[in-house]
């Protein structure tokens, strides 16, 4: 049946064997299940600082009493970003002070690709590969990057300084191709453009962010449509209605 199917579609099978599917930061099996490591265990220090101590109770302080446990994705966010990634007992700290089972916060964990539950570098270049940004060129990005940084995907420099990932649509469509360092994007890209931020990244230097050749969604020339102003109510509406 396998055999006929093929005689009949050959193209579509010959288009089915270039489908490709992003790596993985971490193997499916780590996504979620918990391995002890040096670096991640029961043990792995972890405490908030004074001052996160203050933004969690406020943080907490926006939901009804009883309800603490709505506060779990920015608690955790905070965790992370004290920390640089997201350890185990990060996650304990949040459990106990939200008063919840740590298996809820395991599972808000796991799901949100947003926390990094392994180690990652200073600065985490998370590159969209998804349909729009790959017809603009982020393979070509992305060749840039693992060649400028020694690195493939899901790999760590070294210095630990750079950490890159594959990621799906980050909502910057129009820009493509793109990509995130912490919480900027950098859009428009081209080699060039990507070695020159990355070499700025390199010297703990923070390069303006958003895109490169044009003003948030326009071209920096101007519009190139919608230059007229809108018709009036009623336009395009027969007389007799």
């Amino acid at each position: 049946m396998l055999s006929m199917r093929k005689s009949l579609f050959p193209s579509l099978f010959r288009w089915a064997r270039c489908l490709r599917g992003s790596p993985a930061l971490f193997s499916a099996q780590s996504d979620f299940i918990h391995r002890d490591t040096p670096e991640n265990n029961p043990e792995t220090p972890f405490e908030f600082s004074k001052e996160n101590v203050k933004r969690l109770e406020n943080i907490i302080g926006n939901y009804p009493e009883g309800h603490q446990a709505a506060a779990v994705i920015p608690a955790l966010d905070l965790a992370q970003r004290q920390h640089g990634w997201l350890p185990l007992t990060a996650m304990h700290k949040v459990a106990d002070i939200l008063g919840m089972s740590r298996m809820r916060v395991y599972e808000v964990a796991t799901f949100y690709t947003m926390f990094n539950r392994q180690p990652v570098g200073k600065y985490h270049v998370q590159i969209c590969t998804t349909t729009p940004c790959m017809l603009c060129g982020s393979d070509e990005i992305l060749n840039t990057i693992k060649t400028k940084l020694g690195i493939g995907v899901g790999e760590t420099t070294p210095d630990k300084k750079f950490t890159l990932s594959e990621v799906e649509c980050l909502g910057a469509c129009v820009n493509g191709p793109m990509l995130q360092i912490g919480d900027d994007y950098y859009e428009d890209l081209t080699p060039a453009l990507t070695e020159e931020i990355l070499d700025a990244f390199a010297q703990d230097k923070r390069p303006k962010p958003g895109p490169r050749n044009r003003f948030a969604a326009e071209p920096v020339t101007g519009l190139t449509s919608l230059t007229e102003p809108p018709t009036g109510p009623g336009f395009g509406v027969r007389k007799d209605l």
